[in-house]
């Protein structure tokens, strides 16, 4: 009998194999880690893309939609499903025209979208956005360019749907047209049968596209099309309908005029090098990347979400050391060596092969496609770390510098050599552009976006201006603290999202640990051993280390005082570290006063720990070593009459048993942050996966009240924490 495990053993042996020892096809190249193909127009929406070895065949084109001769049975021309049983009593005919699928004309070939983007909203009341997809330029046809149509009626009023409970199945989300496992309705009566019923403030537009780059790959070219979205809130919320090419037909909502969005953030969405997904997959699921994403289009499917925010990690770009270009610089263990290794044309191709597939595999595929189609995307940038070879070494310039282009690319809808750099004459309202890289080629670009009258957020890039000493420079600094004092003055609370916990217990004798070169933690690391590979860099095997502790306290001085002087709650929103859990920072307590009530106290700020949406906790022995630390308040910004401690959030399990450790949870989580407008608190409700890879979550809620201080006067703001 064989020993459990020893199949799984094998496999991965020759996968090592294979990768540390890559041969060349007989066209001379390698064969890449990943290759995607062009998706069938059924498929479009994140559902079950299929593997094929070229692309699929045209569609017919449908005369079906201009037919005025069809008709759909009075008993089902109200529904948005239908089920088995009455498809079964219909014609041949109608079930066959009832579940067809919109076709675009003229016909894309889709290697990703619909993506949805969404910008800021003005003082104007407008709405801004933005949509991309990539087509294969050998199947489309671009006469005409693609044109994006999207439809809004403003007097009609958006229904909110009853919780469903799913039962564990990867395409069970809701009625869509894209389905091929369900059987709602493709196209409603209104469409099939004449224009939808609509008030007299109805509108459709129409944007044309604009082709912002082109990626040139050995199996063709492809083009990314952006679409701008420019909508007029009004007095209620909004479902907003939109085709390309006059095809399937999606929605996304956008909140009314005065009304706070409902949001959703998320971090780290994918799993580490060594982590099985399916140990995550429950019963039912495709995946064990779609448990906590369906989860979370159930809460969007009951009320809707007009924001998806991405807190670090959208995706995991690990495979990139797996390329067989790069096996040889891989395989480089002297630091010299690395340093001295030249970029040849093979390894430069490789690096763009790489990131264009995993983007397009990533944000096409299941739950996650259907996310980005249906909530209008805000990301931040935290990739690639800090570490000493960034200074000296080409090839992990080059990874961090089209890395950070793709995330432009792809999660932004930016192409530099396009838009510019100018953030005041730049086609996204809310960006804010700081100093150019010292390693990836590009300046910084964070965003301050408007969430409602009483609500912003600010996505701060972390990671472009990063060195080993620097995490944000003092130019952007001053740029971004400039845009906050301009904020109205409605604003209630500023959300500050940052990839890593700022208010997380302080490790500083654990980093000096980290440091070493003698650390056993980073000699498990490298080989994988329990669980610890993530305390390794990927690509030079030294220690990941914790942000500079002295910009920090700088950068909490200086909220704080801004929050004093506009009269603005700011909190934190992180993601990075595998676990939920809340910090917060708040006035030192006199010992001859009472304590500072947190709506009166400016210095009060929550730091909100969402991670991870997809990938595997920390072990249990480093959960626990951090929770040894969070019942302690640290001293670190005594200077500042600070005191930064952590909430006893989690006093039970989500199964309702207690718990001893209150601090930290190890599961996977999202959080939905929601305005109250009776109170004017933020409440951030961190929903935290019940049982393993089952797809349902248990809420747990903390809030932060408004400001409540004495408005003050103007303060003078340093620009730099040196």
């Amino acid at each position: 009998m064989d020993n459990v495990g020893w199949h799984a053993h094998r496999r991965a042996q020759k996968e090592e194999e294979y990768f540390t020892s890559p041969r060349r096809g007989a066209d001379g190249r390698f064969t890449p880690v990943e290759q995607v193909r062009p998706i069938d127009e059924q498929f479009i929406g994140g559902f079950l893309p299929p593997p094929s070895p070229g692309p699929p065949p045209l569609p017919a084109k449908d005369d079906i939609y201009n037919d005025p001769t069809f008709r759909l049975p009075d008993e089902i021309k109200s529904q948005k499903s239908i089920s088995s049983s009455q498809l079964s009593r219909l014609s041949a005919v109608e079930r066959s025209r009832i579940l067809r699928v919109a076709r675009m004309e003229p016909h894309l070939m889709f290697m990703v979208g619909p993506l949805l983007k969404y910008d800021t909203t003005d003082e104007h009341g407008i709405w801004h956005g933005a949509l991309l997809i990539v087509t294969a330029d050998s199947s489309s046809t671009y006469e005409p360019h693609p044109t994006l149509t999207y439809q809004y009626d403003p007097d009609k009023l958006t229904r909110h749907h009853k919780r469903k409970t799913f039962e564990g199945k990867s395409f069970d989300l809701g009625p869509h047209p894209a389905d091929p496992h369900s059987t709602s309705l493709s196209l409603s009566a209104s469409q099939i049968n004449g224009h939808a019923s609509s008030g007299p403030n109805f509108t459709s537009e129409q944007s044309p596209a604009q082709e912002i780059w082109v990626y040139p790959g050995a199996g063709g070219t492809f083009t990314f099309w952006r679409f701008m979205i420019h909508i007029p809130l009004g007095p209620n919320e909004m479902k907003v309908a939109y085709s390309i090419n006059h095809g399937q037909q999606l929605h996304f909502f956008v909140p009314g005029r005065n009304q706070n969005m409902r949001w959703a953030s998320y971090s780290c969405n994918g799993f580490s090098a060594g982590v099985n997904p399916d140990d995550f997959r429950g019963p039912g699921f495709q995946s064990g990347f779609d448990p906590c994403w369906l989860d979370l289009l159930a809460h969007h499917h009951e009320e809707p979400f007009h924001v998806l925010v991405g807190g670090g990690d959208q995706l995991y770009c690990d495979g990139l050391t797996r390329e067989p270009e790069l096996q040889e610089w891989i395989a480089k263990l002297k630091p010299e060596e690395k340093q001295n290794y030249q970029l040849t044309d093979e390894i430069l191709e490789a690096i763009d092969r790489f990131y264009f597939n995993h983007y397009c595999q990533v944000f096409r595929s299941g739950a996650f496609a259907r996310a980005n189609c249906s909530i209008p995307m805000m990301n931040m940038c935290d990739g690639f770390g800090s570490c000493k070879c960034l200074l000296l070494n080409q090839v992990h310039n080059r990874i961090g510098t089209r890395g950070y282009f793709f995330f432009l690319l792809f999660q932004c809808f930016i192409n530099v050599d396009v838009d510019g750099v100018d953030d005041k004459n730049h086609i996204n309202r809310s960006i804010i552009i700081g100093a150019p890289g010292p390693y990836v080629g590009f300046p910084s670009h964070s965003f301050l976006g408007y969430l409602g009258p009483q609500t912003s957020i600010l996505l701060l890039d972390c990671r472009a201006e990063r060195k080993k000493d620097q995490v944000c420079s003092p130019l952007e600094y001053e740029k971004v603290f400039a845009r906050l004092h301009q904020l109205p003055s409605t604003v209630e609370h500023l959300v500050v999202q940052i990839g890593i916990p700022i208010a997380y217990p302080r490790m500083v004798a654990l980093e000096k640990i980290l440091e070493s070169k003698y650390n056993p933690l980073v000699a498990l690391g490298r080989n994988g051993s329990l669980g610890l590979s993530g305390f390794v860099n990927k690509f030079n095997a030294e220690a990941e280390l914790l942000d500079d502790l002295q910009e920090r306290n700088w950068f909490v001085s200086q909220l704080q005082e801004f929050a004093k002087v506009k009269h603005i709650r700011v909190s934190f929103l992180s993601g990075d570290v595998h676990c939920s859990a809340v910090g917060v920072f708040k006035s030192l307590k006199d010992k001859n006063n009472p304590e500072v009530p947190s709506p009166m106290d400016y210095r009060y700020m929550l730091n909100v720990v969402t991670s991870a949406i997809v990938n595997t906790p920390p072990p249990g022995g480093v959960i626990k070593l951090v929770a040894s630390l969070a019942g302690k308040t640290h001293k670190t910004m005594h200077k500042s009459q600070t005191d930064e401690t952590m909430l006893p959030l989690f006093t039970k399990d989500p199964d309702g048993s207690n718990r001893g450790q209150k601090y930290i949870m190890g599961r996977r989580n999202w959080c939905i942050t929601t305005y109250d407008e009776s109170t004017g608190d933020l409440s951030f409700d961190i929903r935290v996966e019940i049982e393993k890879g089952i797809g349902q979550t248990q809420g747990y809620m903390v809030r932060t009240p408004p400001p409540r201080w004495e408005r003050s006067s103007a303060a003078t703001l340093s620009t730099s924490p040196l």
